[in-house]
């Protein structure tokens, strides 16, 4: 198998990329605009409320568990990343394209002091995804529905 380069060079495929962009784009969503002004994405992160927790899932493949740093100050959660390519080509080697992107992130949470608790706090990351589980307090809990019998 061969890698062919794209014989179209100049303006032309610049052109046709902006304008398949700009037609494709929905620019009244911006809810899932996850580009940063480094053209880099923003992992992209799904948020589970369950009757006893927040379970948080942040997509980031490629990236190692050391990678990452995960702070709460005054009920800001902060999840970081500072992962540098350190990449070394040989000679003669070059991308010909290169669209994987590992620079640094920061994504924040602000966490309801009386909902969750925070000394409970947990994540780990496996396959690509950063979860971490942040416990309800038991007062923030639902509790089951009660029959109440007439009397």
């Amino acid at each position: 198998m061969t890698l062919v380069k794209n014989p179209a060079t100049g303006l032309a495929p610049t052109l046709a990329r902006f304008f398949d962009d700009f037609l494709t784009r929905d620019w009244f969503d911006w809810s899932t605009n996850h580009f940063s002004a480094t053209n880099t994405t923003i992992p992209a992160v799904n948020i589970l409320e369950t009757n006893d927790s927040f379970e948080v899932e942040m997509a980031a493949p490629g990236m190692r568990k050391e990678d990452f740093h995960i702070e709460l100050r005054d009920n800001v959660l902060t999840i970081r990343s500072e992962r540098k390519n350190e990449q070394e080509l040989k000679d003669g080697d070059r991308y010909v394209r290169r669209e994987f992107s590992y620079q640094s992130f920061q994504r924040t949470f602000e966490l309801q002091k009386d909902v969750v608790d925070i000394d409970k706090i947990q994540a780990n990351y496996r396959d690509g995804i950063l979860h971490l589980s942040i416990p309800k307090t038991a007062e923030a809990r639902s509790k089951a529905p009660r029959k109440i019998n007439i009397a």
